[in-house]
């Protein structure tokens, strides 16, 4: 967590969770949207990590718990991110030296680990615009979080 002695690291790691989400939430929608699926079932097959099928039955209740889901993990994208620059500035120093990569271990832990132990199961890759604009996002993402990390720690000393 954020040393107890930097309060205001917090704001940041929020805001950049926040940013995060919001950014791959708007990217969701947009490139599912035409394809048939509305905003409501995006957010509902986050809430099937925990509820498996049975989330798409839960109309807005299920597709809120989904948007929570997912502003929650991107939060925690972030402050991992930062609880590692805490330790290794060159993080922060080079944050698309290191977001970039981080964001494609995001984007390989969510696929590979995250959602296969979740109620979901295993992600499917044969759809390859989805897949590779993914990847390219997730890149972004972790460009995000070294931002935000490295906004959180300026003015602290090491």
């Amino acid at each position: 967590m954020p040393h107890p002695h930097n309060d205001r690291a917090w704001p940041w790691l929020i805001l950049g969770g926040i940013v995060l989400a919001s950014i791959d939430a708007v990217f969701a929608v947009a490139f599912w949207s035409p394809r048939g699926v509305s905003a409501t079932q995006v957010f509902q097959s986050i809430a099937a990590g925990l509820l498996g099928d049975a989330s798409f039955q839960g109309g807005a209740t299920t597709a809120w718990l989904g948007a929570a889901l997912h502003y929650g993990i991107a939060t925690a994208m972030v402050v991992v991110y930062f609880l590692f620059a805490r330790r290794w500035r060159a993080l922060v120093r080079h944050p698309l030296g290191y977001g970039l990569p981080y964001g494609a271990l995001l984007y390989l832990a969510m696929n590979l680990v995250v959602l296969p132990l979740s109620a979901a199961g295993m992600p499917k890759f044969n759809n390859l615009p989805w897949v590779g604009s993914s990847i390219a996002m997730h890149l972004l993402f972790g460009a995000i979080c070294a931002f935000a990390a490295r906004r959180a720690l300026r003015g602290r000393d090491s």
